[in-house]
């Protein structure tokens, strides 16, 4: 028996197949059969769940943490508003220095942060590479636009998703621009179930991309933009060892700040 695929689509519902089909054929990945459980199939290493209205995803095996997905509407997103670094965030890339601040999240990840930068305001473009990642963003986007929420729905209006490399964008999508933010991955000291697992799935998609954070903050610090702000550990080095403007800094993390013009 030969070594298990990276990944496989699943449609958790004889509804959901037809999605799960077209998303197999577009990553190029294994169509398991319907309705298998992660824990017990052996053909993948991870298994991306199609629901009607969501995509999970979940490394394989018995002792393997649960699925992740992107939800903006759910409970803890909403808790996450009344966050004391959700402030920080916003300070970090100049929230209320100008109206309609235009937003790169060049490494969008699963979308957290910028919906939190959507929800204060802020014009966002997502910018996420990993094809899966970029689809459960989607996925994700897709439910909040149709769930007849209409504070979902306001918030993911001010949200594009690029589906890519954030350095690879086009001249005409930074025209304008503000602000481009990064948030390269770093190891969680958390004890959270919820981040570990996160991080997990993380780290097997993105396991060759350890340098992508010092080459994206390399390219980010040439464009045309009022700030580049990077997410990181509270006693982390500076990415790249570029030494920013000044920090804004929390208990476990911190945001550089490089001031390259002014705002507004």
């Amino acid at each position: 028996m030969g070594d298990p695929e990276p990944l496989a689509v699943c449609a958790c519902t004889e509804a959901s197949l037809a999605t799960a089909e077209g998303l197999a054929r577009s990553l190029g990945c294994l169509l398991a059969p319907v309705g298998v459980m992660p824990r017990d199939y052996a053909a993948a290493r991870a298994l991306l769940l199609v629901s009607d209205d969501k995509l999970a995803l979940q490394l394989c095996g018995r002792k393997m943490p649960g699925p992740v997905s992107v939800d903006f509407g759910s409970s803890g997103m909403r808790h996450r508003r009344a966050a004391g670094h959700n402030e920080l965030l916003g300070k970090a890339v100049g929230v209320g220095r100008k109206s309609a601040l235009s937003v790169i999240d060049a490494t969008a990840g699963l979308g957290r942060d910028s919906f939190v930068l959507a929800d204060l305001g802020a014009r966002v473009r997502l910018c996420e590479r990993h094809p899966v990642i970029a689809a459960m963003l989607e996925a994700g986007m897709d439910a909040a636009r149709n769930s007849g929420d209409s504070w979902l729905v306001e918030r993911v209006s001010r949200m594009q998703l690029h589906k890519g490399d954030a350095c690879l964008l086009p001249p005409e999508q930074l025209v304008d621009v503000d602000v481009i933010y990064l948030d390269p991955m770093f190891p969680a000291r958390t004890k959270a179930a919820a981040v570990k697992k996160e991080m997990a799935l993380f780290q097997y998609l993105l396991h060759d991309s350890s340098g992508d954070g010092e080459a994206t903050l390399h390219w980010a610090l040439q464009q045309q933009v009022a700030r580049v702000v990077v997410k990181r550990p509270a006693r982390a080095e500076a990415l790249a060892g570029v030494a920013p403007s000044h920090s804004i800094e929390g208990r476990a993390v911190r945001y550089d700040v490089h001031v390259l013009a002014a705002l507004g």
